[in-house]
């Protein structure tokens, strides 16, 4: 029960976070959004730091999650990394893509403005996606090229400057391909 209650909290906290950006997140507004008293919230989330870092944590390990899943489903050998994450960032369409972006985008935009500190759980995870992508034994470059590929197309999402069309996407996708054994 006490997890469930949790989670309700951190969806409504995101929640907020979407519709009303960080100024919009207050103790208060999560937990009549979530269904508990502030009270209840507390006991979870001592503060809107404590909330801020949770949805964080639970981001870095859907980060995780999606990427040991993504690399799992590739054929081992040389590229594996790299073609996950080109699968991560390139395969979904594009609704999912901007769901999930959308969803990630709010977390990051609020902790950064909130507390860049709060950023940590997923610049750890990240790093260790950079470790992986470095010992992927594809030639130097190749591997951070779709990294950064899939980064820059996640950044561009956020803060609207472009999203590629379905053409455009598949193109990309066929160009990083060839960085690829």
């Amino acid at each position: 029960m006490a997890d469930e209650t949790r989670t309700r909290i951190l969806d409504a906290a995101e929640t907020i976070v979407r519709a009303r950006g960080v100024t919009g997140l207050t103790l208060d507004a999560a937990a009549q959004s979530a269904g508990v008293s502030k009270g209840g919230l507390l006991y979870h989330f001592g503060s809107k730091e404590a909330l801020l870092d949770a949805l964080l944590k639970r981001l870095a390990a859907f980060i995780e999650e999606d990427f040991q899943t993504g690399v799992a489903e590739q054929p081992p050998g040389p590229g594996r990394v790299a073609r996950a994450m080109l699968t991560w960032s390139l395969r979904l369409p594009q609704h999912e893509a901007n769901e999930r972006c959308d969803r990630a985008a709010a977390v990051f935009l609020a902790a950064f403005h909130h507390d860049p500190a709060l950023l940590d759980p997923v610049r750890r995870q990240f790093a260790q996606m950079r470790d992986a992508v470095a010992q992927d034994g594809l030639p130097a470059g190749h591997g951070m090229a779709i990294m950064a590929a899939g980064d820059g197309l996640f950044m561009a999402r956020i803060f609207g400057l472009y999203t590629l069309p379905e053409d455009e996407r598949l193109a990309v996708h066929e160009a990083l391909m060839k960085l690829l054994p």
